[in-house]
């Protein structure tokens, strides 16, 4: 079984800042692209900030120069670094990422639960 498991989602103020987590376990073999997407109430999941093996990023224009993508490949691990957060924000955020369970298998694309992040005004 493969799991991914979110935390750091919270309430905090416009103009704060949080670290989401995403540790994944079980049985893999390797991680290819990881990342986060967020999903607002009534509207669609939209995809936030996506990282590569090797480190290559890509960012949503609306979070440009304000979220930090980055990952530990030996903890398995991808990170959200969310500084001057804004109302619009809120939302549920989820990681997905690409895994080999064993060599020979497919990459298959697995998401998280959802951690809420809530930013008043």
């Amino acid at each position: 079984q493969v799991q991914l498991v979110e935390s750091g989602g919270d309430l905090v103020q416009a103009g704060g800042s949080l670290r989401l987590s995403c540790a994944a376990s079980g049985s893999i073999f390797n991680i290819n692209d990881m990342g986060w997407s967020r999903q607002a109430p009534g509207k669609e999941r939209e995809s936030v900030a996506n990282i590569a093996r090797g480190g290559t990023t890509n960012y949503a224009d609306s979070v440009k120069g304000r979220f930090t993508i980055s990952r530990d490949n030996a903890k398995r691990t991808v990170y959200l670094q969310m500084n001057s957060l804004k109302p619009e924000d809120t939302a549920v955020y989820y990681c997905h990422a690409d895994i080999k369970r064993a060599l020979g298998y497919p990459y298959v694309e697995y998401w998280g639960q959802g951690t809420q992040v809530t930013v008043s005004s």
